[in-house]
C-alpha cells in the first residue's frame, strides 16, 4: 500500500498542464469544485477506481484542474482507498475541504456486501459510509485518518459534509432511505483535526418534511447531495437533493436559528428540478456565487457538470442562467 501511495504521490504532483477537456465532455456524477486560493486554481472531484497490490480492485479518487472553470486538465489519482479498509468499494460523491492549513477529503465508501435483507423491489441493503481522508495539498496524496467511517457502522449512511461553525467543525451527512424508509439528514460534531466524531448524531429534519420532495413509488423518500452555505445576510442554508415527481431534484432548507443545530425549514419551492443534482456552492476567484450539478441523472454514462451562476439575495438563493 505504501508503494500506490508513493506512486499516487508522484502522479499527482505531477498534474499535466498539457491538452485540456472541456467540462461539457466530461462524465462525472456529484462533481465538486475546490477554489483553492493558495494556488490560483479550481479542483474538481471524481470517482476513480484503482487496481492494488494484489490486483484488487480499490476505490478512489480522481482529480480534474483548471484556471478557468471551462477546459480541464486531468483526471490524476489522488487518493486510494487502504486495502485494509473497513470496506474497499466504490467512492461516492468525493468533496475536498480546507481547514486549519490541511485539506480534508469526504468520501462515501460503498460495498456489494449485503447487510441485511433486501426488500423487495428495493436497492441492496448494504454496508456505506462516509470516510474521510487528509493531504497538504489539493492535489493529493490523501491519506486516511481511520480505518473506520467517520458515519456510524450501523447506519447506512452517504454524502458527509464539512460545516464549521463559531470553530467547531460538524459533519452533515445523509442517513439512507434504504434503511430508514423516509431518508434522513444527520449532523455530529468532529474533534478539531477531523479524526473522530464527538457524541452522537442528531437527526435535522426527514426527506418528506420537504413539499417538493414527492417520494417514489415504493413508499421512500431520499436525501442527498447535503452542502450548508451562509448567506451575506447571516442566514444559513443547506441545499439537498431527492426526487420530485420523477425526476432528480435540489431543494432548500433554512435553519430557522442560523445555526447547524436548527431546528430546519423548508423552502417550498425547488431550486432546480430538471432531472438534475447533488450539488454545491462555490465562489470563483472574482467573487461571484455558483452552483455545480451532475446533469442528467440518467442515463448511466451521459451525466455531465453544469454550473449555474447563483444570485445570493441575502435571505435564500436564485439561479441565474447557465455558466456558458
Amino acid at each position: 500500500m505504501k508503494k500506490l501511495l508513493f506512486t499516487l504521490c508522484m502522479v499527482a504532483c505531477g498534474l499535466s498542464a498539457g491538452a485540456t477537456t472541456p467540462i461539457e465532455e466530461i462524465n462525472i456524477r456529484d462533481p465538486f469544485i475546490l477554489a483553492d486560493s493558495a494556488s490560483g486554481n479550481y479542483y474538481m472531484y471524481c470517482s476513480s477506481s484503482v487496481k492494488g497490490e494484489s490486483g484488487q480492485s480499490l476505490g478512489g479518487v480522481a482529480v480534474y484542474r483548471s484556471s478557468n472553470l471551462r477546459d480541464w486538465d486531468g483526471p490524476i489519482q489522488v487518493c486510494a482507498v487502504p486495502a485494509d479498509n473497513w470496506i474497499t468499494g466504490r467512492v461516492w460523491a468525493p468533496e475536498v475541504h480546507k481547514h486549519n492549513g490541511k485539506y480534508y477529503l469526504f468520501a462515501t465508501i460503498n460495498t456489494d456486501i449485503e447487510w441485511k435483507g433486501r426488500k423487495e423491489g428495493w436497492a441492496p441493503y448494504t454496508y456505506r459510509g462516509t470516510q474521510i481522508f487528509r493531504s497538504d495539498s489539493p492535489e493529493g496524496p490523501f491519506e486516511a485518518l481511520s480505518r473506520m467511517p467517520a458515519t456510524p457502522i450501523d447506519e447506512m449512511a452517504l454524502d458527509g459534509t464539512l460545516w464549521v461553525e463559531d470553530g467547531v467543525p460538524y459533519m452533515v451527512y445523509c442517513h439512507e432511505w434504504v434503511q430508514t424508509v423516509d431518508g434522513g439528514m444527520n449532523v455530529v460534531k468532529l474533534s478539531d483535526d477531523l479524526s473522530e466524531t464527538v457524541g452522537q448524531p442528531v437527526r435535522l429534519f426527514n426527506a418528506s418534511a420537504a413539499k417538493w420532495s414527492t417520494g417514489a413509488s415504493n413508499g421512500s423518500y431520499v436525501t442527498d447531495g447535503c452542502f450548508l452555505y451562509r448567506t451575506k445576510d447571516g442566514k444559513l442554508l443547506m441545499i439537498w437533493s431527492s426526487f420530485m415527481n420523477g425526476e432528480y431534484a435540489i431543494g432548500v432548507a433554512e435553519s430557522t436559528t442560523g445555526k447547524v443545530m436548527g431546528p430546519w425549514k423548508q423552502i417550498d419551492e425547488p431550486l432546480f428540478n430538471r432531472d438534475g443534482g447533488h450539488g454545491m456552492l462555490f465562489k470563483d476567484f472574482d467573487g461571484e456565487l455558483h452552483l455545480v450539478i451532475h446533469v442528467p441523472n440518467s442515463p448511466s454514462g451521459m451525466e455531465r457538470a453544469r454550473i449555474f451562476d447563483i444570485e445570493d439575495t441575502g435571505s435564500g438563493l436564485k439561479m441565474k442562467q447557465p455558466k456558458p
